[in-house]
């Protein structure tokens, strides 16, 4: 003890001062430094088993405590374990299965189309657009359309453009609250009815055409109310006795008192469902909120004015084709929703911005193509010609698709322009004529909302 003890690592104190395992260096796993059972190793063949039974789950594991969990939410006690399995422990037969099953990362399970559309509902507005054209079948003998029908053009062109702005600003306030939303429309539909029916006293020559606009007036007011409550089959059921007497007339000739009171009964019967609708949205209590500006909804005004011009221009050359393009709202809405839809899969399917944009662009195309391809033969079956359909088909579509997204500036523009153009080709007799002027401005006016919604939509952020 007269000299110095070496403490240095590895020198004589090892046999000394370090803890020494009580079992057999044989006995020890020297990965786990955990005891095995004297005579006994892992199972090899069960653990074989028991990996192959769990390899979907454990598969994804990026840890062995996680395949660890799942062997206890298993059920597999200690006991088992170690008899079964022949693994010390719980981790031990963990590591066993993390090390044997490969991984794998399988990708996450596809989330519901938010877009998907209500069928039903598309396919019933679609129908609900054009029922209203019943009533000039029935009561046409008693006013004689044909000699004043630009009444009704120009009030049907106010209620156009009333509508769209109030349907929006409706939807604005609904944001605060129904009571809001239903007060807005109480107030504006009314008003909107009256500016209509005063459009059409200087271009009627008689009392019977100022009734027959009031009373156009006044359906598309309340129509429109129904639409923006989503309340499609209460205007249905009110239409009843329209389409029945239109249904009757090959076989039946009504009379004067028949025509105007199936008719008059259909007015009655929507006005009274547009209250009822209006009735619940009004006793709600109040919310706290500022009013949108009027101004944020002018764009959707000048657009429906616009849109009117244009199927107007369309009809007074081929009045059967403004039919086929009324119905086909129904299916253009549902397409709205499936443009929605597939952007969004293709957002999470592109990787770069410029594979979305092709991406993008893709999708525009397949659901402006699935709208106008239908329009084709139903061109020929009214006998309208397709050039001149389908560009006003696209320009109305492509517009609206602009508009679901919050653009409305443009599409208002844009359409303003060409419905400007074509009516004064039209009204003045200009080159190169009425026949070929709403094709033109209607193309025209289609590739600019098409390039425009390409730059607008076809970037990720406008649908995250």
């Amino acid at each position: 003890m007269s000299g110095p003890m070496a403490l240095e690592p590895g020198g004589p104190e090892r046999d000394t001062l370090a803890l020494r395992l009580a079992e057999p260096p044989a006995l020890r796993d020297d990965r786990t430094l955990t005891p095995r059972l004297p005579g006994r190793g892992p199972d090899e063949e069960e653990v074989s088993r028991l990996a192959a039974e769990l390899a979907d789950r454990v598969g994804p594991a990026v840890h062995p405590y996680e395949v660890a969990a799942l062997l206890e939410a298993e059920g597999l006690t200690a006991e088992r374990i170690r008899e079964h399995y022949g693994h010390p422990d719980l981790f031990s037969l963990a590591t066993a299965l993390h090390e044997r099953v490969p991984r794998t990362f399988p990708e996450p399970a596809r989330a519901a189309d938010p877009w998907r559309p209500d069928h039903v509902r598309c396919l019933l507005r679609g129908v609900l657009f054009a029922l209203p054209g019943l009533a000039y079948l029935l009561t046409a003998p008693l006013w004689h359309p044909g000699r004043h029908a630009a009444a009704l053009v120009a009030a049907g062109l106010v209620s156009w453009a009333w509508g769209q702005g109030l349907g929006h600003r409706a939807h604005l306030r609904m944001t605060t609250g129904p009571r809001e939303a239903a007060r807005t429309l109480l107030t504006g539909a009314p008003l909107g009815a009256g500016l209509a029916t005063a459009t059409a006293v200087p271009f009627a020559g008689g009392v019977p055409v100022v009734l027959a606009a009031a009373a156009q007036s006044l359906y598309l007011a309340a129509a429109g109310v129904l639409l923006v409550l989503a309340r499609e089959r209460l205007l249905l059921a009110a239409l009843t006795p329209l389409v029945a007497g239109a249904a009757l007339l090959p076989w039946w000739e009504p009379g004067t008192l028949p025509r105007a009171g199936l008719t008059l009964l259909a007015l009655g019967g929507t006005l009274a469902v547009t209250g009822h609708a209006l009735r619940g949205p009004l006793t709600t209590a109040a919310a706290e909120g500022e009013r949108p500006p009027l101004l944020r909804s002018l764009p959707y005004g000048l657009f429906g004015l616009a849109a009117g011009l244009l199927v107007a221009l369309e009809g007074h050359r081929e009045p059967y084709a403004v039919i086929a393009l009324t119905v086909s709202m129904g299916p253009a809405e549902w397409l709205l929703y499936r443009y929605r839809g597939l952007s969004v899969a293709a957002l999470r399917a592109a990787t770069t911005p410029v594979g979305f944009l092709l991406r993008s662009a893709a999708v525009l195309g397949l659901c402006l193509l699935a709208y106008l391809v239908p329009l084709l033969p139903a061109a020929h079956l009214t006998g309208a010609t397709p050039a001149a359909l389908l560009p006003l088909a696209a320009t109305l579509w492509t517009a609206l698709l602009l508009q679901a997204f919050g653009t409305a500036w443009p599409p208002a523009a844009i359409c303003l322009a060409a419905a400007g153009a074509a009516g004064a080709v039209t009204l003045l007799h200009l080159p190169p004529g009425p026949a070929a002027a709403l094709p033109l401005c209607c193309g025209a006016a289609a590739l600019c909302l098409v390039a425009c919604a390409l730059r607008l939509l076809g970037r990720p952020a406008r649908h995250t």
